[in-house]
C-alpha cells in the first residue's frame, strides 16, 4: 500500500513538474511573442514619424480648425468633412484622422481663427493667412516644422515648391525655421474675352483680337440684342471691383483694359530705379479711367454694373441678356456651367485679347501664396502635414489607381477642393500648361491613360466623351473640354508676358490705412467711369492717397526691402564662407 501511495505520490510530482515546465516554456514564448510585437510596434511608429508614407499602427486623431466651401463643398449627400473621399484614403495610407473642432468660410473663418487664438485655444492644425501666421510666429505659437519637411515630404512636394523658387518657403521661414507649409497659386495667365461666338457670327463679326475689337463687339450686341431679349443685352460685363483683386484673376474684370495703358491698378510694382510704386496712382491709369468713362456713355459697358452683384451677372448670362466678358480660363465652369444647362446651343469661345501694339499681352504674375498651414506648438504629431500633403497631392495624382473612381466623381462633379481636410492646393507653377499638353496628348493617341496623374484621367475621360458627340455633349463634359484644351491652349502664346508684382508685408501701417485707401480708390474710379467726377478728380485722389497714408506705406516698403536686402546679402556672405571653408 504505501509503495502505491508512493508511486501515486511521484506521479502527482512528475506531473506537476511536467506541468511547471510547460508553462515556464510558454511564457517564455509568449513573452517573446509580446516583446516582437512591442518591437514591431516601436519600429512601425518610427518609420510613420520620419518617412512621407510610413503607416501609424495607431490612429492619430488630431484637432482642426477646417475651412469650409460654400454648399457644404458640394460633397455628395452623406458624406462630411471628417468623412469623405479624401479623409478616408488619408486614414487608409497613413492612419490619420481629423477632428474639426470649428468650421467656416470666407471671412467668417478668419474672425473665428483670430477669437481661438487670443483665448488661447488654439487647433493642433489649421490653415491661416500671412498676416495671422506673422502675429503666431511672433508670439510662439507655432511649431517648428524644418526637420519634419526635410523627412516626411515626399519628393515631389519638394519639387513642386521648387518650381515656385526659393521665395515660396523663405516666406514661412524664420530665422531659419521653417514654420507653416505656404499654399502654391498656380500661374492663371490672363483674363480671356469670353464672347457668344454663335452671335458674332449671326451679326458678321470678326473673331476679337484688340481692345477695339472688344468695343465693337460690346456695343454691337447692346444695339442689335441678338437673342430678341425683351428687357434688351447689357454689352460688357463689368464687375464693381473694376479689377482683379491682390493675387487672384477675377470675373468681369477690366484688367486688360488697364494693361492695354501699360497700367495695373491695385497692384504694388517697382519703378525703374527699383523702388516700390502703387500701380493705382500711376498716370497711365488716368487715362485707362477716361476712356472707359467713354465706353459707359456709349453703352460699351453695362450701364447698371453698379446695382449688380456677381450672382446677378452670372444670371443675365444664363438668360442670354449677356455675351461678352472677361474672365479665366475656368469661366465654363462658373458662371458658363449653367448657361450651357439653360442653352446648349449658346456658343462661348475665348479669345486672347492683345493689349499691346507689338501684339504682346501683358498681366500681372499672381501672388506665390496666399494661405499657409500651421501645427500648434507642442503638438505631438507635427509631422502629420506634410504626410497629409504628400498623400493628397503625390501619391493620390501620380500613384493612386482610384479603384471606386471617387476622386474622378470628384473632379468631373464639380467638388470644391475645400474638401480636402487641409483647404490648399499643391501644385507646379505650370500645372495648367502640363495639364493640357498631358491631355492632349492622350487624346491624339500620344499618351496612355496609364501615363495621366489622376485629375489628367477625369479630364481625359470627360474631353473624349465631348469629342464623340459635341451636339448632345453634358455640361460637366462641355465646360471641360472648353476650359482644360479650347482656353489652355492660348495661355502658351509666346506673347503672353508677366510684369513683375510684389507683395508687401502687412504691418500695423497697412493695416490702419488699407481700408480707408482703397474705399477712397474704388469711390474715385467708380465716380469718373459713371461721369458723376470729371477726369481731372484723378488727380485730386492721388493727392489724398498720399497724404492720408499712401506715402507712410511706401516709406515702410521701402525700409522693409532694404532690411531684406541686408539680409539677403548676409547670406550670401555666410554662404561664401562655408565655401571657403
Amino acid at each position: 500500500m504505501m509503495q502505491k501511495k508512493l508511486a501515486a505520490g511521484l506521479a502527482v510530482l512528475l506531473a506537476a513538474g511536467m506541468a511547471l515546465s510547460s508553462c515556464g516554456e510558454s511564457g517564455a514564448a509568449g513573452n517573446d511573442s509580446v516583446s516582437d510585437a512591442a518591437g514591431n510596434e516601436a519600429a512601425a511608429l518610427t518609420e510613420a514619424k520620419t518617412t512621407p508614407y510610413g503607416r501609424y499602427p495607431e490612429t492619430i486623431t488630431y484637432t482642426l480648425a477646417k475651412m469650409t466651401g460654400v454648399n457644404n463643398s458640394n460633397l455628395p449627400e452623406g458624406e462630411t468633412y471628417e468623412d469623405n473621399a479624401y479623409t478616408r484614403l488619408i486614414r487608409e495610407i497613413i492612419n490619420v484622422q481629423n477632428e474639426d473642432v470649428y468650421e467656416n468660410y470666407g471671412d467668417t473663418y478668419n474672425v473665428g481663427i483670430s477669437t481661438m487664438i487670443a483665448t488661447g485655444n488654439i487647433a493642433d492644425i489649421m490653415v491661416v493667412d500671412q498676416k495671422t501666421m506673422n502675429a503666431m510666429q511672433k508670439n510662439d505659437q507655432l511649431a517648428d516644422l524644418t526637420e519634419v519637411y526635410a523627412n516626411c515630404a515626399s519628393d515631389r512636394i519638394k519639387d513642386i515648391y521648387a518650381s515656385y523658387g526659393e521665395e515660396i518657403l523663405q516666406g514661412c521661414t524664420f530665422d531659419g525655421k521653417l514654420m507653416a507649409f505656404p499654399e502654391t497659386n498656380i500661374s492663371d495667365g490672363p483674363n480671356l474675352l469670353w464672347v457668344r461666338k454663335d452671335w458674332m457670327e449671326k451679326l458678321g463679326l470678326s473673331v476679337p483680337e484688340t481692345i477695339d475689337d472688344v468695343k465693337h463687339i460690346a456695343l454691337t450686341f447692346a444695339e442689335e440684342n441678338p437673342a430678341n431679349q425683351e428687357m434688351g443685352n447689357i454689352g460688357l460685363a463689368v464687375s464693381t471691383t473694376l479689377y482683379g483683386g491682390t493675387g487672384i484673376s477675377s470675373e468681369y474684370g477690366m484688367n486688360l483694359i488697364f494693361a492695354s495703358f501699360g497700367a495695373y491698378p491695385g497692384r504694388w510694382l517697382t519703378d525703374a530705379e527699383g523702388m516700390p510704386v502703387y500701380g493705382s496712382v500711376q498716370p497711365n491709369v488716368k487715362d485707362a479711367l477716361g476712356m472707359l468713362a467713354d465706353w459707359y456713355q456709349e453703352g460699351v459697358l453695362d450701364r447698371d454694373f453698379l446695382i449688380r452683384t456677381q450672382d446677378d451677372i452670372a444670371e443675365l448670362i444664363a438668360q442670354g441678356r449677356c455675351g461678352i466678358f472677361f474672365a479665366p480660363w475656368w469661366a465654363p465652369n462658373n458662371p458658363l456651367w449653367r448657361c450651357h444647362e439653360t442653352d446648349p446651343e449658346a456658343d462661348w469661345q475665348p479669345f486672347l485679347i492683345r493689349t499691346g501694339k507689338d501684339g504682346s499681352v501683358r498681366y500681372c504674375n499672381e501672388k506665390l501664396t496666399g494661405n499657409y498651414v500651421v501645427v500648434r506648438k507642442g503638438y505631438e504629431y507635427p509631422e502629420i502635414v506634410p504626410k497629409i500633403l504628400s498623400v493628397m497631392f503625390d501619391y493620390m495624382r501620380y500613384s493612386y489607381d482610384d479603384p471606386r473612381g471617387e476622386f474622378q466623381q470628384y473632379y468631373t462633379g464639380n467638388i470644391d477642393p475645400t474638401a480636402r481636410p487641409l483647404a490648399i492646393n499643391l501644385d507646379y507653377n505650370q500645372a495648367l500648361t502640363i495639364c493640357y499638353e498631358n491631355l492632349q496628348a492622350a487624346l491624339n493617341g500620344e499618351k496612355s491613360e496609364d501615363e495621366l496623374e489622376i485629375l489628367e484621367r477625369s479630364f481625359e475621360k470627360v474631353c473624349r466623351a465631348y469629342l464623340e458627340n459635341p451636339k448632345t455633349a453634358s455640361a460637366e463634359e462641355w465646360s471641360a473640354y472648353l476650359s482644360r484644351i479650347t482656353a489652355c491652349s492660348l495661355l502658351s502664346d509666346e506673347k503672353i508676358q508677366r510684369v513683375n508684382t510684389i507683395y508687401p508685408t502687412r504691418t500695423k501701417t497697412t493695416e490702419t490705412y488699407r481700408y480707408t485707401l482703397k474705399e477712397l480708390e474704388s469711390e474715385t474710379f467708380l465716380k469718373i467711369i459713371r461721369g458723376e467726377s470729371e477726369l481731372s478728380s484723378f488727380d485730386d485722389f492721388v493727392k489724398e492717397w498720399q497724404e492720408e497714408g499712401g506715402n507712410e506705406i511706401i516709406q515702410e516698403m521701402i525700409q522693409e526691402r532694404k532690411s531684406l536686402s541686408s539680409q539677403e546679402n548676409q547670406k550670401t556672405e555666410e554662404k561664401a564662407e562655408q565655401k571657403a571653408e
